[in-house]
């Protein structure tokens, strides 16, 4: 068996990424409902945008319902504050390196960060959620000897 190859007893997908433009994702309720599903497995959808296209981005990150987690990487510190500053999200990470997944111990997860996010939708859960912190994780700390950006493919 190749090192990679992923035994078909398991029943496995392997790993996929799709590139979804904006403009595309942001056409219709169909194509959104679609691009912004939770699928649980090795897939996801990606997408990019132009400086310009901020405003489309922040709108899709409005437009998504459950607002449990979201990650913002980057090295420039305004722009890294104004998307925080700009959604609503639970544990929110924001840094360099991109330290999106083994959230560390204190992670809560659910709207606003709380774990009581599990009840989304009913009027306990809205008012005990909104009412709550929200959770940051911060990776602006100093970066090892010989640690690169990686190369964007």
């Amino acid at each position: 068996m190749a090192p990679h190859a992923i035994p078909e007893c398991y029943g496995a997908w392997e790993p996929t990424a799709i590139y979804v433009p904006l403009a595309e994702m942001l056409a219709s309720e169909e194509a959104f409902a679609l691009t912004t599903t939770e699928i649980f497995g090795p897939f996801y959808i990606y997408t990019t945008y132009k400086q310009e296209e901020l405003p489309l981005v922040l709108q899709a990150l409005e437009r998504m319902e459950n607002h449990l987690t979201a990650a913002v990487v980057s090295n420039d510190v305004l722009f890294v504050q104004s998307m925080v500053g700009s959604t609503v999200n639970g544990t929110t990470y924001v840094g360099r390196r991109a330290r999106t997944t083994g959230a560390p111990q204190n992670h809560w997860f659910g709207p606003s960060g709380d774990p009581r996010g599990a009840g989304i939708g009913t009027p306990e859960a809205i008012k005990a959620v909104w009412s709550a912190h929200r959770e940051v994780v911060t990776d602006q700390g100093p970066v090892p000897e010989g640690w690169k950006t990686p190369e964007a493919t």
